[in-house]
């Protein structure tokens, strides 16, 4: 187990995993720790659908198809675009980040990154994936999603200190009402993401450069 400063600063998405799943005991001590999360209220309003082997494969298919063929049924749209002024440097960072730094692909070279984003499709090759869905409740999606942040960070967290990784996924949200389908989830519960997660290859280019953090100052005013 790491300590909690190495976890915590050492944490990154990975975007290359090795095929080797992860033990049924391994995954389960990774939602024990997630599920001591913070919530408003206690009310843990989280629903995590753990989806690997033949199950995972079904799913990669309908997303593929799905995906190719532009349907897609989002809970929650994004649009990062919308992301200005100060963010937006950042969001255009992380993008020449994963391209160039991370896949080595030149920002000209269209089918390289058609190629690279379609690997969002199997979540860079993990073994496994977390689906993450929120009640619907009227007024309270916001409250409710911020619960969900916690879990997701509680759950990440975990994965590096035991010594594996993941990466939290929007694009899998992209694929709501299917995904509820193929795992039997009811209608009541949204699609907040996707945690694709497993053991990494430490040796891929992808996951030897971590994208750096903002300083502390540019996000935090003190109050003496």
């Amino acid at each position: 187990m790491l300590d909690f400063e190495t976890t915590v600063r050492t944490r990154q998405s990975i975007r290359k995993f090795l095929p080797t799943p992860m033990t049924e005991q391994e995954i389960k001590q990774i939602l024990a720790d997630a599920q001591n999360a913070p919530s408003a209220c206690n009310t843990q309003p989280w629903l995590v659908h753990i989806a690997s082997g033949e199950t995972l494969k079904r799913l990669h298919k309908i997303i593929g198809e799905r995906f190719h063929a532009g349907q897609f049924t989002p809970d929650f749209e994004f649009d990062q675009m919308k992301y200005g002024g100060i963010y937006e440097p950042r969001w255009r960072n992380q993008y020449a980040h994963v391209f160039t730094t991370s896949f080595g692909v030149e920002r000209e070279d269209k089918a390289g990154r058609a190629t690279v984003i379609e690997q969002n499709i199997t979540g860079y090759g993990a073994a496994h994936m977390a689906f993450l869905f929120m009640p619907a409740i009227d007024n309270h999606d916001v409250n409710i999603a911020n619960d969900m942040g916690m879990y997701s960070q509680t759950f990440l967290l975990s994965l590096t200190a035991r010594g594996f990784g993941g990466i939290p996924m929007l694009f899998l949200g992209l694929f709501a009402d299917d995904i509820r389908k193929e795992l039997g989830v009811s209608s009541d519960y949204k699609l907040l993401h996707g945690i694709a997660f497993g053991h990494p290859d430490w040796d891929a280019m992808q996951n030897k450069h971590h994208l750096g953090r903002v300083p502390v100052e540019d996000s935090v005013v003190l109050h003496w």
